[in-house]
């Protein structure tokens, strides 16, 4: 990893306050859900037969997606900077009985920590690029993981909703505002909230810190990396109701009601290494 000194400290931050974070997420009714709940139908279209293929999930936190592709028939590996949430990644796996292969290990590090060994799929997101101080070496990793002809799939929070912010703070109404950035290029965001995500109180919860992200650098970074784009979606669903005026979808995700402004939300990219 060759990260400055002030930004391998925000890392570390973010590594202590997910390990914080990972036995309340695990004991909570959030992510009490089967495997399959957190994939749109999409994006099973999109990744295609996984039986027999070798798949890696970066930052994959609990392993709440990971464990999909197992009982999908792939060769299953999870990566993720925090030993806490590992831990209890291994625990869910052992409970449903499928074979993982989870590696401690920063995303940066993450050729070193799996020597040798390339995918099939690289899949990541939902809150992941969020967390990459710097898009570039982020993509030659994903790129030096990846087999030839392997796909690249990130399935992640629109910039425009990070931009809504994903999650509301106290005080605040539903009302779609613009509160954030979308763009890039301001560098970390510190957060000093005790709450997490589900709801929990966290404590002793250090700062953590976020990177902006937008489309375009994504897509030219990505490409720049020898990555070809194969496809963009962009989807109006999420998987929790960011807002209260949000209605459930028949797969059980969230959509806004019809009279508001369709907006996207989601959105999901293909790449392949050529």
């Amino acid at each position: 990893m060759s990260l400055d000194e002030q930004t391998q400290q925000q890392v570390a931050a973010n590594e202590a306050d997910w390990n914080a974070r990972a036995p309340l997420h695990a004991a909570s009714d959030f992510y009490d859900r089967p495997a399959e709940y957190w994939f749109a139908d999409y994006e099973w279209t999109d990744l295609g037969e996984l039986d027999g293929r070798d798949v890696l999930h970066l930052q994959c936190h609990l392993g709440t997606e990971t464990i999909a592709f197992a009982e999908r028939g792939a060769r299953t590996t999870g990566l993720d900077l925090s030993a806490a949430s590992l831990a209890e990644a291994r625990r869910i796996a052992a409970d449903a009985k499928v074979a993982i292969e989870y590696v401690h290990a920063n995303v940066y590090d993450a050729v070193d920590a799996l020597p040798g060994k390339q995918f099939d799929v690289v899949y990541t997101g939902k809150g992941a690029l969020c967390y990459l101080p710097d898009l570039q070496q982020w993509a030659e990793v994903v790129r030096d993981l990846l087999k030839p002809g392997g796909m690249l799939y990130i399935v992640e929070f629109h910039p425009l909703l990070n931009a809504l912010r994903e999650v509301s703070l106290p005080g605040e109404t539903d009302e779609l505002i613009l509160r954030a950035d979308y763009l890039e290029g301001r560098g970390p965001i510190a957060h000093e909230s005790t709450v997490t995500y589900t709801g929990d109180e966290v404590p002793g919860r250090q700062t953590s810190y976020e990177w902006r992200h937008g489309l375009g650098e994504l897509t030219t970074t990505l490409a720049a990396a020898g990555l070809q784009i194969a496809s963009l979606r962009e989807s109006e669903v999420l998987p929790w109701p960011r807002w209260s005026s949000m209605r459930p979808t028949p797969d059980g995700w969230w959509r806004l009601p019809d009279e508001a402004p369709r907006i996207p939300l989601l959105f999901a990219l293909k790449a392949r290494k050529q």
